[in-house]
């Protein structure tokens, strides 16, 4: 049976800004169709969309590489030895598979891959484990520190300890899901039941024009000066781009209701967060100095079964701003065309619907039915998901 997806496509404004910055701490570009474009990372958004849809839930995760020592930490604190709380963070990473994850013991037995956890409680309960099975942890550093002797004055010492924390339990504390973690997935090798299928694709957003960077030079003032010192405190200069923005994502919908274990309702809630944080949400770099809080001029969403479909295609050949100036007005112009070639080539039939909404006063031809506002086209978009009893999102969940 054909999966089916919900895709979601923006085009936003941003005045001066620097949404995301590279190595050189200046906004990214790219080269698209022979032109240069400001960029805004798909890591980037799918991080602050997950920050977001966190904090309307209250439902937090961490990304951490310093598990173990924080719970050692908590052991410390507790009153375990410091010896025995760097011996347990190792076990905690030692047991959480067949063969272990590999830590840097210099530091705490730090974990050299990067966790992304439940953040809820998953310390205090693998401390909890950890002095549930306090004794056999004793005997497991007292066997490190008293090897055998071999008879010419050297201890020999085991090439290393064996897990002594039950990996059932020390895995389930790692594999717990959030709601975020259901939605854009989670990566962790050898660790059974941790790894899930992100629902969510998102492509780097990117302007439909060229797009340079342009500097800003700004300086600071001293406001103690010394006598007869004219000058300023700080020179510099930062850049900004600015311009008419293109975003896409897709949702994998079959997918999302495959990791919620079949619950509908909740892929449903979900869903209907994350189309409010692509829309609404605004990547918050150097925010203080340029505010860029802008909404999209225009959304769009299309329900398709089998796979989904960028209008990205639009915009290889740069759009040229109108003769009153402005890209978001040509920019919408070639959206809906592009849309509609589409639909020429490769037909309708795999569509369930299709809407948008958008500040423009023109009527688009190919995006589907107009709604007056952003929630309307959430409902819209939720209806058209759940369309059809006998729908692939269901027979395959």
């Amino acid at each position: 049976m054909y999966d089916r997806y919900l895709a979601l496509h923006a085009v936003q404004h941003f005045p001066p800004s620097c949404l995301n910055r590279g190595e050189y701490n200046q906004p990214k570009t790219l080269i698209v169709g022979n032109a240069t474009r400001a960029v805004v990372s798909s890591q980037s958004q799918r991080r602050h969309w997950s920050v977001d849809i966190q904090c309307w839930l209250d439902e937090k995760t961490a990304r951490t590489r310093r598990l173990p020592p924080l719970v050692a930490e908590t052991l410390r604190e507790a009153g375990w030895s410091g010896d025995l709380a760097h011996f347990a963070a190792g076990q905690v990473a030692r047991s959480a598979t067949a063969k272990g994850m590999d830590t840097n013991p210099q530091e705490g037995h730090r974990t050299q891959a990067m966790l992304l956890l439940a953040a809820d409680s998953v310390v205090e309960d693998l401390a909890a484990l950890c002095t549930r099975h306090r004794t056999a942890l004793e005997k497991g550093l007292a066997a490190l520190t008293t090897a055998p002797d071999e008879g010419n004055g050297k201890r020999k010492r085991p090439k290393g300890p064996p897990a002594l924390l039950p990996t059932d339990e020390v895995a389930a504390c790692l594999s717990r899901r959030t709601a975020t973690i259901n939605l854009f997935g989670r990566m962790l090798a050898g660790l059974n039941g941790a790894e899930v299928t992100s629902a969510v694709q998102t492509a780097p957003a990117f302007t439909t024009h060229s797009a340079d960077l342009q500097p800003d030079f700004f300086t600071a003032r001293e406001d103690w000066p010394a006598q007869g010192d004219n000058g300023s405190a700080h020179l510099d200069t930062a850049f900004v781009t600015t311009g008419a923005f293109y975003r896409y994502t897709t949702v994998n919908l079959t997918d999302l209701v495959r990791n919620l274990d079949g619950n509908h309702s909740e892929a449903l809630r979900l869903l209907r967060l994350f189309m409010r944080a692509f829309i609404m949400t605004v990547p918050p770099a150097k925010k203080t100095s340029t505010a860029p809080h802008t909404v999209p001029d225009l959304v769009a969403y299309a329900v398709h079964d089998g796979r989904s479909l960028t209008y990205a295609g639009a915009f290889e050949q740069p759009v040229q701003a109108s003769h009153r100036g402005g890209y978001l007005t040509p920019t919408y112009q070639a959206l809906d065309a592009h849309a509609g070639i589409l639909d020429k080539l490769i037909g309708t039939a795999d569509r369930i619907g299709h809407g948008y909404a958008t500040a423009q006063s023109d009527n688009a031809t190919h995006l589907g039915t107009r709604h007056d506002g952003f929630d309307a086209l959430i409902d819209a978009a939720l209806t058209d998901v759940t369309a059809n009893a006998a729908t692939p999102t269901t027979a395959t969940a």
